[in-house]
């Protein structure tokens, strides 16, 4: 019954259009995906992996000067994972990924309350996670200020999941939900001002994640601050920008955080109205595997890890947590081949910040080739990439390189296609 609950919502808004601005449009993305070593090394007996992917979405915006709401579902379908005839979904996939209301309180002042995406600078901390198909968002409450150039976002969460199967009465504030860094509470401050050509931002972030005891009972709260800032230069040809991070407190069952850290710089250049270099490295501390009491490890927590330190996804995208960090350094061009297409060629290479067991710290060397193509009302994307494996990797992965296949790749083809069905501000 929940689908047909939020197309009725759907409905209901696109009727009641007077005096509003009202949006109706979606999303529909398949991806095919080839992988021989996605996210970790694969064996050389092991079968490669093949599949493809939906996200279909439907969103609604309806704005009014005292107030904004959106609406987003989607779901998100590999191709042959219901039976035939099967008269539900399977894999239970329909969610409401955005649901937020935003209420102007004059003077600058807005606050906004619901699901929502929170993404802020590089996306290095906060990200919409875009390229997952599922996304990513936050149940949250922001108060917003934004005046000029500065603006201010102070954000709150407390999350529940009521989950008290003796009767209605939710007893305590347990939260059994775990994994991915998920949070029982958040509070953080952005603030972020603009001047010409250059841009700062600052973050405080505290988060509060639920203690479990041996038998897996919620036993008290683990709280991590983390701070920074995101620095952005523009001149001419020439752009860069920088992150600053640091990490204290707690992970989640009390496990000390010390000296935790995030740098990173990226530089680029328009070479040519055809042509974009692209020079930078990142630094992310990592853990010492002589240390049982403490971490000095850091991790990027919701971002779009995905964007950052290849695009195979061998470090921080559910992985890589309380490890040997990271040291990344890159280069990368970007083509403009006319026509609204354009080829990205991008290297990397990869090493432990922190020493692995046997001393090593070379990981390997990665290539991640994207060429994309804009049509008429839709794009089209497709992608390479290969790891060239150092003795670390294996080691770090947990297999031998006897037993490795010898090439380890990804290719994928992405086709978007984003229609609209309703814009009252056209009309």
């Amino acid at each position: 019954m929940k689908k047909q609950y939020v197309i009725i919502a759907f409905l209901v808004i696109a009727i009641n259009t007077i005096n509003a601005q009202f949006t109706l449009d979606g999303q529909f993305r398949p991806r095919t995906e080839y992988r021989h070593g996605f996210g970790t090394l694969i064996a050389d007996e092991a079968d490669a992996g093949f599949a493809i992917s939906t996200r279909a979405r439907l969103n609604a915006a309806y704005a009014l000067d005292a107030y904004q709401f959106y609406l987003s579902i989607q779901d998100v379908m590999v191709w042959g994972e219901n039976r035939q005839i099967l008269p539900d979904d399977q894999n239970d996939s329909f969610a409401v990924f955005e649901a937020w209301a935003s209420i102007n309180l004059g003077k600058g002042w807005s606050t906004k309350l619901g699901r929502q995406i929170i993404s802020y600078d590089d996306q290095r901390i906060f990200g919409g996670l875009d390229w997952a198909q599922q996304g990513r968002n936050h149940d949250a409450a922001l108060l917003k200020y934004k005046k000029d150039k500065f603006l201010l976002d102070v954000g709150l969460a407390f999350s529940q999941d009521f989950d008290n199967p003796t009767g209605f009465q939710s007893v305590g504030t347990a939260y059994n939900t775990a994994g991915f860094f998920t949070y029982k509470t958040m509070q953080y401050l952005y603030a972020k001002q603009q001047w010409t050509g250059f841009s700062a931002s600052f973050l405080a972030l505290n988060n509060g994640f639920q203690n479990f005891d041996g038998q897996g009972v919620a036993d008290g709260i683990s709280s991590l601050q983390t701070l920074g800032t995101h620095l952005a230069f523009k001149e001419g040809k020439f752009n860069a920008s920088a992150n600053l991070f640091l990490q204290t407190g707690e992970r989640q069952n009390s496990v000390k955080v010390g000296g935790a850290y995030l740098l990173g710089l990226e530089l680029g250049y328009k070479a040519s109205d055809k042509i974009m270099l692209g020079l930078g490295t990142e630094i992310i501390s990592g853990n010492k595997t002589d240390t049982t009491d403490k971490t000095e490890a850091f991790f990027p927590l919701y971002g779009t890890n995905h964007k950052f330190n290849g695009f195979m996804d061998y470090f921080y995208v559910g992985n890589h947590a309380n490890s040997v960090g990271l040291t990344d350094i890159h280069a990368s061009a970007k083509f403009n081949l006319g026509n609204k297409s354009s080829l990205l060629v991008k290297a990397l290479n990869f090493s432990g910040q922190q020493d692995l067991p046997s001393g090593e710290k070379s990981l390997g060397t990665e290539i991640d080739v994207v060429f994309s193509k804009g049509f008429n009302g839709y794009g089209l994307a497709i992608g390479y990439s290969q790891l060239f494996a150092a003795d670390g990797m294996y080691e770090l992965k947990g297999i031998s390189e006897d037993l490795a296949a010898s090439s380890q790749n990804w290719a994928w083809v992405q086709l978007t296609i984003k229609p609209q069905f309703l814009n009252t501000s056209k009309e």
